[in-house]
Protein backbone atom coordinates (compact mmCIF):
# COMPACT_ATOMS: atom_id res chain seq x y z
CA UNK A 1 0.00 0.00 0.00
CA UNK A 2 1.30 3.33 -0.87
CA UNK A 3 2.25 6.14 1.84
CA UNK A 4 -0.50 9.03 2.10
CA UNK A 5 1.11 12.27 0.91
CA UNK A 6 1.23 13.83 5.09
CA UNK A 7 2.88 10.08 5.73
CA UNK A 8 5.69 10.86 2.85
CA UNK A 9 9.56 11.89 3.81
CA UNK A 10 10.55 12.73 0.19
CA UNK A 11 10.12 15.87 -1.64
CA UNK A 12 8.64 15.66 -4.86
CA UNK A 13 7.34 17.43 -8.33
CA UNK A 14 4.32 18.51 -8.62
CA UNK A 15 3.22 19.60 -11.87
CA UNK A 16 5.47 21.81 -13.81
CA UNK A 17 6.94 24.44 -11.68
CA UNK A 18 6.37 23.01 -8.21
CA UNK A 19 8.44 21.33 -5.40
CA UNK A 20 6.67 19.89 -2.47
CA UNK A 21 7.16 18.54 0.83
CA UNK A 22 5.03 16.86 3.37
CA UNK A 23 6.62 16.03 6.98
CA UNK A 24 5.24 14.77 10.38
CA UNK A 25 7.46 15.99 13.26
CA UNK A 26 7.05 14.34 16.72
CA UNK A 27 7.29 17.57 18.68
CA UNK A 28 4.96 20.51 19.08
CA UNK A 29 4.47 22.82 16.31
CA UNK A 30 5.75 26.07 18.94
CA UNK A 31 9.29 23.75 18.73
CA UNK A 32 9.09 23.20 15.28
CA UNK A 33 8.63 26.75 14.46
CA UNK A 34 11.59 28.31 16.48
CA UNK A 35 13.70 25.58 15.40
CA UNK A 36 12.91 26.88 11.76
CA UNK A 37 12.60 30.99 12.68
CA UNK A 38 15.85 31.27 15.17
CA UNK A 39 19.15 31.79 13.91
CA UNK A 40 21.08 29.86 16.49
CA UNK A 41 18.35 27.08 15.77
CA UNK A 42 18.16 26.41 12.44
CA UNK A 43 22.17 27.29 11.64
CA UNK A 44 22.17 23.36 13.68
CA UNK A 45 20.03 21.75 10.28
CA UNK A 46 19.44 24.04 7.26
CA UNK A 47 20.47 22.56 4.22
CA UNK A 48 21.20 19.05 2.64
CA UNK A 49 23.41 16.74 4.09
CA UNK A 50 27.38 17.43 4.62
CA UNK A 51 26.56 21.20 4.62
CA UNK A 52 26.25 24.16 6.95
CA UNK A 53 25.60 27.75 6.95
CA UNK A 54 26.61 30.94 8.10
CA UNK A 55 23.29 33.54 8.99
CA UNK A 56 24.16 37.47 7.99
CA UNK A 57 20.87 38.40 9.15
CA UNK A 58 17.42 36.91 10.01
CA UNK A 59 14.92 39.27 10.51
CA UNK A 60 11.74 37.15 10.42
CA UNK A 61 8.60 39.32 10.18
CA UNK A 62 7.05 40.76 6.79
CA UNK A 63 9.72 42.32 4.47
CA UNK A 64 12.03 41.12 6.41
CA UNK A 65 15.06 39.83 5.33
CA UNK A 66 16.97 36.48 5.74
CA UNK A 67 20.58 36.76 4.21
CA UNK A 68 22.38 33.76 4.72
CA UNK A 69 25.60 31.38 3.13
CA UNK A 70 25.08 27.41 2.78
CA UNK A 71 29.05 25.93 2.50
CA UNK A 72 28.77 22.92 0.51
CA UNK A 73 31.07 19.60 1.34
CA UNK A 74 32.90 20.62 -1.90
CA UNK A 75 33.87 23.60 -0.52
CA UNK A 76 31.45 26.22 -2.52
CA UNK A 77 29.67 28.99 -1.14
CA UNK A 78 26.19 29.61 -2.13
CA UNK A 79 24.85 32.76 -1.06
CA UNK A 80 20.84 33.06 -0.11
CA UNK A 81 18.47 36.21 0.24
CA UNK A 82 15.02 35.88 1.42
CA UNK A 83 12.17 38.10 1.96
CA UNK A 84 9.48 37.24 3.93
CA UNK A 85 6.25 38.26 2.53
CA UNK A 86 3.79 36.42 4.91
CA UNK A 87 4.78 35.24 8.87
CA UNK A 88 2.02 34.42 10.74
CA UNK A 89 2.97 32.75 13.95
CA UNK A 90 3.18 29.58 14.67
CA UNK A 91 1.65 28.37 11.98
CA UNK A 92 3.12 30.03 8.36
CA UNK A 93 6.06 31.25 6.42
CA UNK A 94 5.36 32.66 3.06
CA UNK A 95 8.78 34.08 1.03
CA UNK A 96 10.78 34.72 -1.76
CA UNK A 97 14.28 33.36 -2.66
CA UNK A 98 15.59 36.48 -4.59
CA UNK A 99 19.02 36.42 -5.29
CA UNK A 100 21.68 39.00 -4.65
CA UNK A 101 23.51 40.52 -7.87
CA UNK A 102 26.66 38.14 -7.61
CA UNK A 103 24.16 35.19 -7.12
CA UNK A 104 22.85 32.41 -9.43
CA UNK A 105 19.06 34.60 -10.91
CA UNK A 106 17.04 31.85 -9.01
CA UNK A 107 13.69 32.84 -7.81
CA UNK A 108 11.33 31.13 -6.42
CA UNK A 109 8.00 31.21 -3.76
CA UNK A 110 8.05 29.15 -0.43
CA UNK A 111 4.84 28.53 1.57
CA UNK A 112 5.06 26.58 5.00
CA UNK A 113 2.69 25.80 6.82
CA UNK A 114 2.85 24.48 10.32
CA UNK A 115 0.19 22.40 11.40
CA UNK A 116 -0.97 21.06 14.58
CA UNK A 117 -1.55 17.20 14.63
CA UNK A 118 -2.09 16.39 18.50
CA UNK A 119 1.75 17.23 19.98
CA UNK A 120 3.16 16.68 16.36
CA UNK A 121 3.84 19.25 13.58
CA UNK A 122 3.09 18.57 9.97
CA UNK A 123 5.02 20.64 7.80
CA UNK A 124 4.24 21.17 4.12
CA UNK A 125 6.01 23.00 2.24
CA UNK A 126 5.36 23.98 -1.36
CA UNK A 127 8.35 26.02 -3.64
CA UNK A 128 6.45 27.82 -7.11
CA UNK A 129 8.97 28.94 -9.71
CA UNK A 130 7.85 31.44 -12.36
CA UNK A 131 8.58 28.70 -15.03
CA UNK A 132 9.21 24.88 -15.72
CA UNK A 133 13.16 26.02 -16.92
CA UNK A 134 13.76 27.73 -13.68
CA UNK A 135 12.23 24.81 -11.65
CA UNK A 136 14.29 22.28 -13.79
CA UNK A 137 17.40 24.20 -13.42
CA UNK A 138 17.64 23.48 -9.72
CA UNK A 139 16.30 20.01 -9.81
CA UNK A 140 19.36 19.21 -12.22
CA UNK A 141 22.05 21.89 -11.71
CA UNK A 142 21.60 21.75 -7.59
CA UNK A 143 19.83 18.55 -6.84
CA UNK A 144 16.78 20.56 -5.17
CA UNK A 145 14.48 17.40 -4.52
CA UNK A 146 17.19 15.34 -2.83
CA UNK A 147 18.30 18.35 -1.21
CA UNK A 148 14.97 19.11 0.32
CA UNK A 149 14.25 15.59 1.86
CA UNK A 150 17.92 15.72 3.27
CA UNK A 151 16.96 19.39 4.92
CA UNK A 152 13.94 18.09 6.44
CA UNK A 153 15.38 15.24 7.64
CA UNK A 154 17.99 16.72 9.42
CA UNK A 155 15.18 19.04 11.04
CA UNK A 156 13.68 15.62 12.36
CA UNK A 157 17.24 14.93 13.62
CA UNK A 158 17.08 18.66 15.45
CA UNK A 159 13.59 18.23 17.00
CA UNK A 160 15.25 14.70 18.19
CA UNK A 161 17.79 16.58 20.03
CA UNK A 162 15.86 18.90 20.99
CA UNK A 163 12.59 20.10 23.70
CA UNK A 164 10.85 23.25 24.44
CA UNK A 165 12.23 23.22 27.71
CA UNK A 166 15.61 23.25 26.35
CA UNK A 167 14.67 25.85 23.57
CA UNK A 168 13.64 28.54 26.56
CA UNK A 169 16.74 27.81 28.71
CA UNK A 170 18.83 29.30 25.59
Amino acid sequence: MAASIAESNSARLVGDREISATRIYDAPRELVWKLWTDPKHIVQWWGPNGFTTTIREMDVKPQGVWRFIMHGPDGRDYKNRIVYLEVKKPERLVYKHSPERDTEPVNFEVTVDFSDKGGKTQIDMRMIFPSPAERDFVVKQHGAVEGLTQTLARLADQVKKTSLENLEEK
